[in-house]
């Protein structure tokens, strides 16, 4: 039987009709050079930029590069068993992340897979670790505190829910301890935390887990961790995962969330380990050219949401590791730029004795008295000029034995001061707490006081309002104000427990 070309075609057209094209189809890719955790592959022609890709032995790996003939595309788990030639397959979505409550009180990595031998969570909430940060009419100014329970912050430096605030410093100056204590400060106030250890050594994230876990900090906060021996793709998704989960929060929870970056200098080489291996030209000191906008659309992803959108919020505290203290160099100098001001952390003063080793005169707030408490501005107003007096009068003391009636008491002060302001490893202190100190100090009841005794005294004067007057300490602690009345009934209750003060005996 002869079938007719037009019969064909009409039999053809039936049968095709309805038929999806796409449905098993997959865009296939061939690995044509592999090498130091980067492939090169050819044949992704529809490859969108940041795009989750899967490898034929079930390796992932991110596309970074979008060239002509190839795609550049890093390996989160190195190149064990991909060769020239190994195929790779499109996964046509971006990279996502688990997110949800069920991550608090975990340890994951970057991927957020959990590893620390706990049970396996169940979450089907995924979120992109790149987004686009909210923009202007959907915030709303920074004006509530975040209180860290560090006292040199609170009452001078202090840090707003929704800002972002540098801690830059040389190494073992306590940057990290600052950040933690601010962390488990945060047990009571609802806030969730996110801790990300970009680079940092599995011993020294474990001995952090471990503090929270002593200090009860763990049920809120979630680690994201990236050790030292982690690929650099791992280092440099890091932030942006635990960005991602915190976005979570804020977006659908309209929750309050503070995420510490430890540390920025570290996510920096990594991503420039990378560029250099996909040969992207370096520029200044070998980082690429859009070394600033890779930290820029982090920070940016934190605000406070308007009231409209469920007005919740991401605080951000990046660290910066600078070398013998210079502030100058690129990467301190771009985060400072992105920032909303910076807790400068100096070796000279962690050597001599002063923790948390807090320069105020380099460090700065550029929100200011707008996320403090007004009882915390009325003891702390002063505060900072205080400090700036006795060091310029310390530095011209040196020089002379003669000194007038004022000059010894303004000096006297500022060393109470100064001595006030040390605190110990992991003891947070509230903010009504803060509040007692400061006036106590402001108020000169220190002055016949040793220095030696100030931290006993300090110490004794908190315990001595929470036995006599813990209705007290409640009531600034729910208004944050320091009424006439309150503030006459502190007085009374300085005077009498600086009658009752025993000093040590020397000698």
């Amino acid at each position: 039987m002869q079938v007719k070309p037009g019969e064909t075609s009409r039999l053809l057209l039936e049968r095709l009709q309805g038929y999806d094209f796409n449905k098993d189809l997959e865009e296939t890719g061939t690995v044509i050079q592999i090498g130091d955790g980067i492939a090169h592959v050819h044949g992704l022609l529809g490859c969108m930029n940041g795009e989750l890709l899967e490898f034929a032995n079930g390796n992932a790996g991110m596309a970074l590069n979008l060239e002509e003939s190839s795609v550049g595309c890093v390996l989160f788990s190195g190149t064990k068993g991909v060769r020239e030639g190994s195929k790779v397959k499109r996964t046509n979505r971006t990279m996502h992340v688990p997110v949800g409550r069920q991550l608090l009180g975990r340890v994951l990595n970057p991927l957020g897979e959990p590893i620390d031998n706990g049970p396996a969570f169940n979450t089907d909430k995924t979120r992109p670790v790149e987004a686009l940060a909210s923009g202007v009419t959907e915030r709303q100014p920074v004006k509530v505190p975040l209180q860290t329970g560090v006292l040199s912050i609170d009452s001078m430096i202090p840090i707003g829910r929704g800002q972002r605030q540098l801690i830059i410093g040389d190494r073992q100056t306590g940057k990290t301890s600052i950040a933690v204590d601010a962390i488990i400060n945060q047990r009571y106030t609802g806030v969730l935390c996110i801790y990300v250890a970009i680079g940092q050594k599995a011993s020294v994230v474990a001995g952090i887990v471990d503090t929270l876990h002593r200090n009860n900090a763990m049920q809120h906060t979630i680690v994201v961790c990236s050790s030292s021996s982690d690929p650099a793709p791992l280092q440099y998704l890091a932030p942006y995962a635990a960005c991602a989960m915190a976005e979570e929060f804020m977006y659908s929870d309209h929750s309050d969330v503070l995420i510490v970056y430890d540390d920025l200098s570290k996510h920096a080489v990594s991503y420039r380990t990378m560029s250099l291996l996909l040969k992207r030209p370096p520029g200044r000191e070998a980082y690429p050219g859009d070394v600033f906008y890779l930290h820029s659309r982090l920070l940016e992803r934190a605000a406070r949401l308007s009231d409209d959108i469920g007005g919740g919020s991401i605080t951000a505290l990046p660290i910066i590791e600078t070398l013998a203290g210079d502030i100058s160099a690129y990467i301190p100098t771009n985060v400072i730029s992105i920032t909303d001001g910076q807790i400068f952390l100096e070796s000279e003063l962690f050597h001599s004795g002063f923790r948390p080793a807090i320069n105020v005169g380099l460090s700065v707030s550029r929100v200011g008295g707008a996320a403090q408490t007004k009882a915390m501005k009325r003891v702390a107003g002063s505060l900072r000029l205080e400090l700036a007096q006795y060091r310029e009068l310390q530095v011209f003391s040196q020089f002379g034995s003669d000194l007038d009636i004022s000059t010894r008491e303004r000096l006297n002060h500022g060393a109470k001061l100064m001595e006030t302001l040390k605190q110990g490893l992991h003891t947070p202190i509230p903010m009504e707490a803060q509040v007692i100190v400061l006036f106590n100090a402001k108020e000169r009841f220190l002055k016949n006081i040793i220095t030696g005794d100030v931290s006993r005294y300090n110490k004794g004067l908190v315990v001595f309002f929470k036995e006599k007057a813990a209705d007290l300490l409640a009531s600034i602690r729910e208004s944050g104000q320091l009424s006439p009345e309150t503030e006459t009934k502190v007085r009374e209750l300085c005077t009498a427990y600086a009658k009752g003060f025993r000093p040590s005996v020397s000698g």
